[in-house]
């Protein structure tokens, strides 16, 4: 079987965890930022895995990660 090219744009912006879900980062954190309180902006930081509908076609994208 030939290699499977990795979708360079996914590869940007999700990662696999060690127990296989598929994290991605919050929107909203790119501008306007001081209209946002500092709690909002704390939560903005954290990772969170994919919603579940995604996971497959996702994990198409990024097979090697």
């Amino acid at each position: 079987m030939p290699k499977i090219k990795t979708h360079s744009g996914a590869k940007k912006r999700f990662k696999v965890s060690k127990s296989g879900k598929v994290m991605r980062a919050h929107a909203n954190k790119r501008h306007r930022l001081n209209q946002k309180t500092a709690k909002r902006k704390r939560g903005l930081r954290k990772n969170v895995a994919a919603d579940k509908t995604n996971v497959a076609q996702l994990k198409r994208l990024i097979p090697y990660k």
